[in-house]
């Protein structure tokens, strides 16, 4: 599995990226399993949230224990996540990643983003309250999930002034399927224009939900309507249309269509990891396939519907 590099993160991080949220501190056997494939697969890194929970964040601390690999993984975690309201201050920062460690029972994180931004609050307190906590030890790097491109540009324009240490990736939504609307509140989606910029500056995207939640398998038609959630971010005749695409492309690379939407973001012309959320092993297994696809520009802006000339 091939990794990207990440600026403060020395062994760097592999393209897929293992989410946590189906973990459970107690079901070891059932969360050791499917670690254990990751790693076996070659993966390095977990993805956590402080609003993910107790459970699975302890499930990971007693694996990295019991397999004694610690230093070996590399663990994102995120907090200052809103819930009801904005807890974008130097205390929430502070806590949410300490209270995350003492459940992952390790002394630092190797990668800390904010999991929302607060566009009220001054870019240049927000650094200062994350400089503290790479100063303290307690993470490596630092970075910005769901956070727009303008502000991290500001963000990182105001590190280099004042000899702070920036941003080292963003976390929105990249996928092939482009979204009605927000999965959730205050998620942020790629742009054609975010996108040009990730490709100029070359800031890695760890993104989420890189296969639309599973729209690009068998599980969804345009008759099929009984997921509102999914109908409700994903329907559009824009999207079936690419789906059929990648259903046409999947045919030539010996693949499905699931599998052409993760190399799609794989493939992009920056640093991209993804993360993906197979819940056990030969879910895991399934999403190696794409690794080796490796599509064109043309073939990507096909997809994307950016051109009508067929890439087969």
């Amino acid at each position: 599995m091939k990794r990207i590099a990440i600026a403060g993160i020395e062994q760097g991080v592999t393209q897929l990226i293992q989410g946590s949220m189906m973990l459970n501190i107690d079901r070891m056997d059932y969360s050791g399993e499917l670690l254990d494939a990751y790693v076996a697969a070659g993966g390095n890194a977990i993805d956590t949230g402080h609003i993910y929970g107790v459970s699975s964040a302890q499930a990971i601390g007693r694996w990295m224990a019991d397999r004694g690999n610690r230093s070996e993984i590399v663990i994102i975690g995120k907090g200052a996540h809103p819930y009801e309201q904005s807890r974008m201050t130097k205390t929430c920062i502070q806590s949410d990643l300490v209270e995350s460690l003492e459940r992952l029972q390790t002394d630092y994180m190797d990668m800390y983003m904010l999991h929302r931004d607060d566009p009220n609050v001054n870019v240049g307190y927000i650094l200062e309250g994350l400089n503290d906590q790479l100063a303290a030890g307690r993470c490596r790097a630092i970075g910005a999930s769901n956070w727009s491109v303008a502000r991290i540009q500001e963000a990182n324009a105001y590190a280099a002034k004042h000899g702070m240490t920036g941003f080292a990736c963003s976390s929105p939504n990249l996928a092939l399927a482009r979204p009605n609307e927000a999965r959730w509140a205050g998620c942020v989606t790629t742009t054609a224009e975010d996108e040009a910029w990730h490709e100029k500056s070359q800031l890695p995207i760890l993104s989420w939900s890189s296969q639309s939640g599973g729209f690009f398998t068998d599980r969804y038609s345009e008759d099929n309507r009984e997921d509102a959630e999914m109908v409700r971010v994903n329907y559009s005749a824009e999207n079936w249309e690419r789906k059929r695409r990648a259903t046409l492309l999947a045919e030539k690379y010996g693949v499905t269509a699931n599998h052409i939407a993760l190399a799609y973001v794989l493939n992009q012309p920056f640093p991209v990891a993804a993360i993906i959320g197979p819940h056990k092993p030969s879910e895991l297994q399934d999403s190696l396939k794409a690794l080796p696809v490796t599509l064109s520009d043309a073939e990507r802006d096909w997809l994307n519907l950016l051109t009508e000339k067929a890439a087969l």
